[in-house]
């Protein structure tokens, strides 16, 4: 979720790529050192310096994903078109610090976020376009401060690329509808995937399905 996901997770499940990425003695030397800098760096950040803001332009065209009721049930693949708006609407919908996450890359500090330590059923949502993003059936305990999965709710959904940035080798996570930056992904999650979606709360509106 961000310029460092994020702390060394205990790796264990309590709820019921091409691209290559970072190792664990990798995560073990940078994570913890980087991740709190890096969260107050690029949430105070002036807007002055900032990149240009995420699905602000350049990302025209149609994308498809699969669609889901707040019951988390499928309902099916659809072509939408990919959602853009100016840097302006962006900072007019969202609230400061979900701004700067999902249109700047920020990273919200750990153990701040609504959802880190949320154990109610439910599906997660892009926080900008409502695109279904996880479910409460593959989020764990990771220890980490942040919320943490396994898997998407649909590979459709996201769009992981390559992030170079800090100094290591990462694999970003983003909504594929409006290009939102989401936070990180990691190979030191639990089974069955083994991996560790690292992901920020203000990334995410929570919807209850019981």
């Amino acid at each position: 979720m961000e310029n460092t996901q994020h702390g060394q997770p205990k790796p264990q499940a309590t709820d019921t790529m091409p691209l290559q990425r970072p190792s664990r003695r990798t995560l073990m030397t940078f994570a913890v050192s980087a991740c709190g800098a890096a969260a107050l760096w690029t949430l105070r950040r002036s807007p002055l310096t900032a990149v240009e803001a995420s699905g602000s332009g350049g990302n025209s065209g149609s994308v498809t994903i699969v669609q889901f009721s707040d019951l988390g049930k499928p309902t099916g693949k659809a072509t939408v078109p990919r959602l853009t708006k100016s840097d302006a609407d962006w900072k007019q919908q969202l609230s400061p610090v979900s701004y700067q996450v999902t249109r700047h890359a920020g990273t919200e500090r750990a153990y701040t976020g609504s959802t880190w330590n949320n154990h109610d059923h439910g599906i997660y949502r892009c926080i900008c376009c409502d695109n279904a993003l996880f479910s409460s059936e593959t989020k764990f305990e990771s220890g980490t401060g942040w919320p943490s999965f396994w898997q998407p709710i649909a590979k459709e959904n996201v769009i992981e690329a390559s992030d170079e940035s800090m100094g290591m080798s990462r694999t970003e996570v983003k909504c594929r509808e409006c290009d939102a930056h989401l936070g990180h992904v990691f190979d030191d999650g639990p089974k069955p995937t083994g991996l560790r979606y690292c992901m920020n709360s203000a990334a995410m509106k929570f919807v209850k399905s019981a």
